[in-house]
């Protein structure tokens, strides 16, 4: 081909481009950095509303499984259909704005990693005190009017129970490797979400359907079906707490800190002044 051949862009083709190109990681990082600088201003108050609006919201994941595994034939089929009700949750929590502690396991961790000062760590470890209890008093709240009302039919009740003995199905080791997985998926997809623009929706559930299939635990979504089994008597609170609360929580927070958020930053660091 010689020169002649190659086309000359126009001004506008330039632009549409520069437009259709890929956003580079920098690009990325500093999307999710500021929105995190947005976060860790916001009061305790704020932040414990949205957190206890997406604890609420996000045990739709559990009644949507439930619901669907009900409606649909017992077939060997069923449990993957069923468990597309997982990701119902997710879409209200993430494209509602609202404050999941999963997700805070990225982003504010990259600003502490740019700013490496003790203020933003503690502003950090605040955020995720305050919504991780607010995540968990909805998941709570949303587990109990399900156990003790007749707001579902009771058709229901063979399912919400399956799905919530389930989740407490592996011993403490194995539930905190598969929760790493968990936080490790959730927090990719928050890295992802800048980049999706018109397809977050898919990416949504493309991914929380992942996570379902695989059976790894999410300590926020789990917890209305774990909080579920407890006010129903189906589990002890010495069994929820030690082999899903504790090594759920642990596992997820390492699956975001460390697989994600410190090796995402680990791209950058040697780029910054």
């Amino acid at each position: 081909m010689t020169k002649k051949s190659i086309h000359k862009l126009s001004s506008d083709e330039r632009k549409d481009a520069q437009r259709r190109t890929t956003p580079g990681v920098a690009v990325v990082y500093e999307a999710i950095r500021r929105e995190a600088e947005a976060v860790l201003e916001r009061p305790n108050a704020a932040l414990f509303w949205s957190g206890l609006a997406a604890g609420l919201s996000i045990g739709f994941s559990f009644l949507s499984q439930a619901l669907l595994q009900t409606s649909l034939p017992d077939t060997a089929w069923q449990s993957l259909v069923s468990k597309l009700g997982y990701s119902v949750g997710f879409v209200i929590v993430i494209l509602g704005r609202q404050q999941l502690f999963t997700e805070n396991t990225l982003t504010p961790v990259l600003q502490v990693l740019k700013k490496k000062t003790l203020t933003s760590l503690k502003d950090t470890l605040r955020l995720w005190g305050v919504v991780l209890s607010a995540n968990l008093i909805g998941t709570l709240a949303f587990a109990l009017i399900l156990a003790t009302t007749e707001i579902i039919d009771s058709s229901n009740t063979p399912a919400l129970k399956s799905i919530a003995l389930h989740a407490l199905h592996g011993d403490y080791w194995n539930t905190l490797l598969r929760a790493i997985y968990a936080g490790w998926m959730i927090a990719l997809m928050v890295w992802l979400l800048p980049v999706a623009e018109n397809s977050r929706l898919v990416v949504i559930v493309i991914i929380t359907y992942m996570v379902s299939v695989a059976g790894f635990p999410h300590i926020i979504a789990g917890s209305s079906e774990v909080f579920y089994a407890l006010a129903t008597g189906i589990v002890s609170p010495g069994i929820a707490i030690g082999e899903f609360f504790i090594p759920t929580l642990i596992g997820n927070t390492i699956g975001g800190v460390l697989l994600v958020s410190a090796i995402n930053y680990a791209q950058l660091a040697p780029y910054e002044k």
